[in-house]
């Protein structure tokens, strides 16, 4: 065969590879994303057999405090999830939540009206990123380029969870890793309990306004093949049931310096 002929059956081998990788794009239909409060949202929670993480989930969830504050939000419901009620392990008291007006009709030594727990300001007390730059804080390389950083890259919220003393596994989405073996590892991790799936991926594949996104999954159901996300804006968006393939999709997608991905945690090895 002449090397004009191997370069064209090459090039046509390519071209119906590429064809076939963009016909498996899911449309953001009605049919993808189903919100969890409809009958068909409820029917699915109520059928799922992979809903172990739910409940502590939900027992835990709060809303992000402003709107860079999704991994911060994530982060918290999820220590919470792993260790509120634990008595082996002592968990912080956030003393920003009560300011020095509210403090002067508490004079008790003895008692503290604090819970321990874990919030979106003191999950920054183990944080190798410091709240400011997640804010947006300007940084300024060896070169004196300045740029900001603003919220979590994935890493770095696997380094944050690593910190506080969890063990992180970090899957970055990209072209390496099948949609069968992502599925498979979330799934395995919904069906077990104390660990956790924490997913970063962008709005704008499931239709939704905003950019980069962070929160935690709840449930999958395996009959509609959909991941419950539990989206820490409820004032922007509902959880919602989406099918695995679009979320997958909306986690293939380029971050600041890599694609985005998800978290697996768990409390580390004593």
């Amino acid at each position: 065969m002449s090397r004009s002929l191997i370069l064209s059956y090459t090039l046509c081998v390519l071209f119906i590879s590429a064809c076939s990788v963009a016909d498996k794009s899911v449309k953001p239909t009605h049919q993808a994303i189903v919100n969890w409060g409809s009958a068909t949202g409820i029917h699915r929670l109520e059928e799922s057999n992979y809903k172990t993480d739910f409940f502590k989930l939900a027992n835990q969830f709060e809303s992000q405090h402003n709107k860079i504050f999704c991994g911060p939000a994530s982060a918290a419901i999820v220590l919470n999830s792993l260790r509120v009620r634990n008595g082996s392990i002592q968990l912080p008291e956030d003393k920003a939540l009560l300011n020095q007006s509210d403090l002067q009709y508490l004079t008790s030594k003895k008692w503290s009206p604090f819970f321990q727990r874990y919030t979106q300001n003191n999950i920054f007390l183990n944080s190798p990123k410091s709240r400011e730059y997640v804010l947006g804080k300007v940084l300024s390389d060896p070169q004196g380029i300045a740029s900001k950083d603003r919220g979590f890259q994935l890493r770095q919220l696997a380094a944050l969870f690593q910190q506080h003393g969890l063990e992180v596994k970090v899957s970055i989405v990209n072209q390496d890793l099948d949609n069968t073996t992502i599925k498979q590892e979330i799934i395995e991790n919904l069906s077990t309990p104390d660990d956790y799936v924490i997913i970063n991926y962008k709005r704008g594949v499931l239709n939704q306004p905003g950019g980069g996104h962070i929160s935690p999954l709840g449930a999958y159901h395996q009959a509609s093949d959909s991941f419950l996300v539990m989206d820490v804006t409820p004032n922007k968006a509902d959880w919602v049931w989406v099918n695995a393939d679009l979320l997958i999709q909306a986690m293939r997608t380029f971050d600041s310096v890599e694609n985005r991905g998800y978290l697996l945690i768990m409390e580390g090895s004593k």
